[in-house]
């Protein structure tokens, strides 16, 4: 069997309580992405708790320039050690259908002011129906490698 996930990592320049402010912040979702998919944040409220829902604009170049909308929901809250969401579609944010992917943000202090981030794409749960429609992953590792590159840059700007 094949894994069902991607994961790199990267150290950054910024201590993990400023590295998770940025990725708690559906804001800067846009800035991070490393796919060029993820828009605007549509209702700009920081990620707070497990259960919280997010909604995200999305646009998607190879399905005929296709904008949608992501609901994702918080899976993992752990601050300032983990973050991780499970996008998913749906108007009702108590009836979401998912699709079975996640992302997830782990963050572990190196020295006092540096933190090893690893990004992990698992789609190890994406059920066959949506397999037949979608190739996974969508992307190569490399999209991981660059939204990495883009969280750095913005933690350092706080900093």
């Amino acid at each position: 069997m094949t894994d069902e996930f991607m994961r790199t990592a990267r150290v950054v320049d910024a201590p993990p309580e400023t590295v998770f402010d940025v990725l708690a912040d559906p804001t800067t979702h846009q800035a991070i992405d490393g796919t060029g998919w993820v828009r605007e944040s549509l209702d700009g409220k920081r990620l707070t708790e497990a259960g919280q829902v997010f909604r995200m604009a999305m646009y998607h170049q190879n399905y005929g320039g296709m904008h949608y909308e992501m609901a994702n929901r918080v899976e993992v809250f752990q601050p300032p050690r983990a973050i991780g969401w499970l996008p998913g579609q749906g108007d009702d944010d108590a009836n979401l259908d998912f699709g079975g992917w996640t992302w997830r943000y782990d963050l572990a202090p190196v020295g006092d002011d540096r933190t090893e981030v690893t990004l992990t794409f698992d789609w190890s749960e994406v059920p066959s129906t949506i397999r037949e429609e979608i190739e996974f992953p969508p992307f190569g590792c490399e999209h991981l490698d660059n939204s990495l590159e883009h969280l750095a840059a913005l933690a350092r700007e706080r900093v």
